[in-house]
């Protein structure tokens, strides 16, 4: 591939750069985000040096890189911790799943005889009808 040259806007000023042919684009990306912080400057510092101004910029794009490595690295720490508690999950299913079935138990249920519930019914019906009794003598 050959080389072109291609002039970039830098903080209101111009510069000629080579890069290799088709990569124009990734330039011009890059170049966009150094005049973002050169034109930053320019507003709160006014007129600089290139030199300097481009030194500021470069700083102030590095900065934010490393904050973005240090988001990124925390980022892929709770992911591979995540990913471990999932595996270790995983791993506790397959062992219930793989697991024998546990034994049947036999369950005694106590049943209350009809006789018991006939008898109960009974007793009930009776003081409900001692109940009326003694309220209508009781209003009487």
């Amino acid at each position: 591939m050959s080389q072109i040259e291609v002039e970039i806007p830098i903080g209101g000023r111009l510069f000629e750069v080579a890069c290799q042919e088709g990569e124009e684009q990734y330039l011009q990306a890059a170049a966009r985000m150094l005049d973002t912080e050169a034109q930053v400057l320019v507003g709160q510092i006014g007129r600089m040096p290139e030199a300097r101004m481009l030194l500021m910029a470069g700083l102030m794009l590095a900065d934010k890189t490393a904050g973005l490595e240090d988001r990124l690295r925390e980022t892929e720490d709770r992911l591979r911790e995540a990913e471990e508690r999932m595996g270790a999950m995983a791993a506790e299913v397959r062992a219930l799943r793989d697991a024998p079935p546990p034994e049947a138990e036999r369950v005694e249920v106590p049943v209350i005889p009809r006789s018991l519930t006939e008898a109960m019914a009974e007793l009930a019906a009776r003081a409900e009808a001692l109940a009326e009794a003694v309220e209508e003598k009781s209003a009487s």
